[in-house]
This record gives C-alpha cells, structure tokens and sequence, in this order.
C-alpha cells in the first residue's frame, strides 16, 4: 500500500513498532529525558562516571523499550564482569540511595496513571518494568527479545 508516496507493508510492521511510536509521544520521551537527566548529574560528579553510562544506555530503553529487554551481563557473556561481581553489588547500593529509588517511584507513579485506563496497560507494566531496573542497574545489559 502506498500512503502519500511513502509504502508501507502491514507484513513489515511489528505490533512493537507502534507501541514504541505511541509510547515515545505519550511519555516515554519525559521518563527517557529524565533518566539522560541523572546521567548528566552523574558525569558533573566525576565519580558517578560508572552509574552515568547506565542511566545513559536505560534512557535509551526508556525511549523506546518495547522489543527489548534488561538481562544481566553474566548471562549474556557467560562470565562474570565488575559490575556483576561484588563491586556491583555495592554500586547498585549507593545508586539506590541517591537515585534510583527516585527513578524508580517515578515509574510507579506513571505505571499506577496509566492502569487507570485500559489502553494504558501494557505502557503501566514497561514502566514497572523500569521501576525495577531503575533500583539496580549495574550488572545489567539491554538486548533485543
């Protein structure tokens, strides 16, 4: 079918395409902003540098998350990393406490709107989705489904 000189074949097109497309306009664009926002704060820091690569690479996700998943590093390469190990662990701690917890109930609240209407839904479960990555990023990896 062609639409105004630009083809479009319905076969080509997946339902998560347009999830994504309704999500970034209605609101996946403000929680995107405000994880590139955190980064941001972490790089003025110096010593966020670590947490800052992963609100970046999580904003990214959180424009468009539908066709993805978080997964962790060690069950994608098979081997165990820094942030996989032990210093994760106390990474995800300090990042719960002067971020994450932040991000996170910023996702509860919108997933909790967005439950309030039906079409709403399966956005209110992405959003719980990273409510839950917000908690404890390091150690985690974004792949395709």
């Amino acid at each position: 079918m062609v639409i105004c000189g630009w083809s479009f074949n319905p076969e080509d097109f997946e339902l998560g395409t347009l999830g994504n497309i309704l999500w970034f306009i209605f609101g996946g664009i403000w929680m995107g902003l405000g994880w590139w926002l955190a980064g941001l704060l972490c790089v003025i820091t110096v010593v966020g540098l670590p947490w800052a690569k992963a609100c970046f690479v999580i904003g990214q996700f959180a424009f468009l998350p539908f066709g993805k998943e978080s997964v962790s590093r060690g069950l994608v390469t098979g081997k165990d990393d820094v942030g996989t190990g032990a210093l994760g662990m106390v990474g995800n701690i300090v990042w719960f406490f002067f971020a994450g917890v932040w991000l996170a109930l910023g996702h509860v609240a919108t997933a909790l709107a967005l439950f309030l209407t039906i079409i709403g839904i399966p956005f209110g479960v992405q959003h719980l989705k990273l409510a839950v990555l917000a908690l404890a990023p390091m150690g985690m990896t974004i792949v395709p489904k």
